[in-house]
């Protein structure tokens, strides 16, 4: 599983922390990061409540 942030599109808005069942993401260093990939479920939530549409998940 493969997910990436495009970090020119991120705001830090912190919504994939709060929607992500599997708590893939972290915040460190006062930016969004990919923490543990190998939790992804693939649900895509992440992607689909993202304001900014910076988050890829690929399966």
């Amino acid at each position: 599983m493969a997910i990436k942030i495009d970090y020119e599109k991120c705001t830090n808005c912190k919504i994939c922390l709060e929607i992500c069942p599997m708590k893939c993401f972290g915040f460190e260093n006062g930016k969004v990061v990919v923490k543990n990939p190998s939790k992804c479920i693939s649900c895509h939530a992440c992607e689909i409540q993202c304001p900014q549409q910076c988050i890829n998940v690929k399966d």
